[in-house]
C-alpha cells in the first residue's frame, strides 16, 4: 500500500515545499535493497535522489533513518521526504537587487523585501525572487540548460524550502543542492525549523502570552482567503499552530512575537484575526480599516498616516535557525525591522505616550 501526500505550493505564503510517500511492506515481498525498491517504487525519482533523501536522513524505516544497503521486510513501514519536484518550466534570470545575509556552497539566506512575490505564478512572471536567484545562481553548474546563459532550469525553484506573503518581509532559507534541499526539507516536515516573526496586531491582548490551532483552509467563497475550520471540518483544512508572546502594548495595537509549529498559508494573518486581533494594514483579513479606538476625526487622521506609513499587513519574518546541512551544526540568523514597520511602530509609540500623559 503506498500513501503519497503533495503539500499545497499554490499560494505565497510560508508554507512547507515537499512530497510524502509512506509504503507498508506486505506480506510476502521479497527482500530487496531499499534503493531499488525506491528507485521502482516512486515515479521520476533517480537513484541519486533517493540517496540524496537517505544521506539526508529523509528515508525511514519504522520510525528510524536506514542505509541504502538496508533490505526490506514484510511489515515494514517506509517513509520519504523529498523537495518539491521540478516543474517542466524555465525561469528567465533578472538582475534584481538582493539582500543576501549569508551564503556559502549549500544555502542561502535572504532577507526579501515587502512587494517582492517569491516565485513566478499567475499574473507574476517576472520580477519575483526566483528570476532573481535565477541570475544568482546562473553559473553554477546545476542551474544550465542548453549552456544558455538566458534561461536557467526549473530546478533550482526547489531550492526554495518555504515561502512567505507578496507583502510579508524577511528571512528565507535557499537550497543551492538537492543534497541541502532535501536535509533542509526533512527539518521543515518535522517541525524542527525554528521561526520568529515580528507583527504588529490590532487590540490589546489580554494574556502576555498563548497559543492557537486549528484546521486552516481555503474559504468557498473566496479561493484566495484563508479561513479556520472547527473540528467537525477538519477535512476542509490543514492542522496549524501558532505560539505568540506580547513585545510592547501601544494602546489600542499590540506588539507580538510569532513563533510557528506549522506553516500554512497566511498561517498567522488567519490566526490572529480568528482570535480578533487583525494584523495592522492587512487588507485581506480585516486590518486596514479602524479596528479599535475612537470616532474622532484625529484619530482617523492619525491611523490613516500610519497606514501611509506602513501600507501592507505588519508582519516580518526575523529569525530563522535549523541543522546546517554539511556541518550538522545548529545555525541562527536574524534581523531588524524594515523601515516601514519601525516608522509606524514608533508612530503608536507616540500616540500611546500622549494618551497615558492625558491619563
Amino acid at each position: 500500500m503506498i500513501e503519497e501526500e503533495l503539500e499545497d505550493t499554490e499560494s505565497q505564503e510560508e508554507q512547507e515545499l515537499f512530497e510524502h510517500f509512506r509504503f507498508e511492506i506486505s506480506a510476502g515481498t521479497k527482500p530487496i535493497r531499499i534503493d531499488k525498491y525506491l528507485a521502482n517504487s516512486i515515479q521520476n525519482a533517480s537513484r541519486s535522489k533517493i540517496q540524496n533523501a537517505i544521506d539526508a536522513e529523509s528515508v525511514l524505516v519504522n520510525g528510524k533513518p536506514t542505509k541504502a544497503s538496508y533490505k526490506i521486510k514484510p511489515d515494514d513501514s517506509v517513509s520519504v521526504v523529498f523537495p518539491d519536484p521540478p516543474k517542466d518550466t524555465t525561469i528567465a534570470p533578472e538582475n534584481i537587487p538582493l539582500n543576501i545575509v549569508y551564503e556559502d556552497d549549500d544555502i542561502l539566506i535572504v532577507n526579501k523585501v515587502a512587494g517582492m512575490v517569491v516565485h513566478p505564478g499567475y499574473n507574476n512572471v517576472t520580477g519575483t525572487l526566483v528570476n532573481a536567484l535565477a541570475y544568482h545562481f546562473k553559473d553554477l553548474p546545476f542551474a544550465k540548460e542548453n549552456n544558455s546563459p538566458d534561461v536557467v532550469r526549473a530546478s533550482i525553484r526547489p531550492g526554495l524550502v518555504h515561502r512567505i506573503d507578496k507583502n510579508t518581509s524577511g528571512l528565507l532559507v535557499v537550497a543551492k543542492n538537492e543534497f541541502a534541499m532535501t536535509f533542509l526539507a526533512k527539518q521543515f516536515f518535522d517541525h524542527s525549523i525554528k521561526r520568529s516573526y515580528v507583527a504588529l496586531a490590532w487590540g490589546d491582548f489580554e494574556e502576555e502570552e498563548g497559543t492557537v490551532n486549528g484546521y486552516i483552509g481555503r474559504s468557498n467563497y473566496d479561493r484566495r482567503v484563508f479561513k479556520m475550520y472547527k473540528d467537525d471540518e477538519i477535512d476542509k483544512g490543514k492542522w496549524s499552530v501558532t505560539h505568540y508572546k506580547v513585545l510592547e502594548r501601544l494602546h489600542y495595537v499590540t506588539m507580538i512575537e510569532c513563533r510557528l509549529e506549522t506553516g500554512r498559508t497566511h498561517q498567522i494573518r488567519v490566526h490572529m484575526k480568528d482570535i480578533g486581533h487583525p494584523l495592522f494594514a492587512d487588507d485581506t483579513y480585516g486590518g486596514d480599516r479602524i479596528v479599535k479606538g475612537t470616532t474622532f476625526t484625529k484619530y482617523k487622521q492619525f491611523i490613516d498616516n500610519c497606514f501611509d506609513l506602513c501600507n501592507r499587513q505588519a508582519l516580518h519574518a526575523r529569525s530563522i535557525g535549523f541543522i546546517h546541512p554539511t556541518t550538522k551544526k545548529e545555525i541562527f540568523f536574524e534581523t531588524e525591522l524594515p523601515s516601514d514597520m519601525q516608522a509606524v511602530i514608533e508612530k503608536w509609540r507616540g500616540y500611546h505616550k500622549s494618551v497615558l500623559s492625558k491619563e
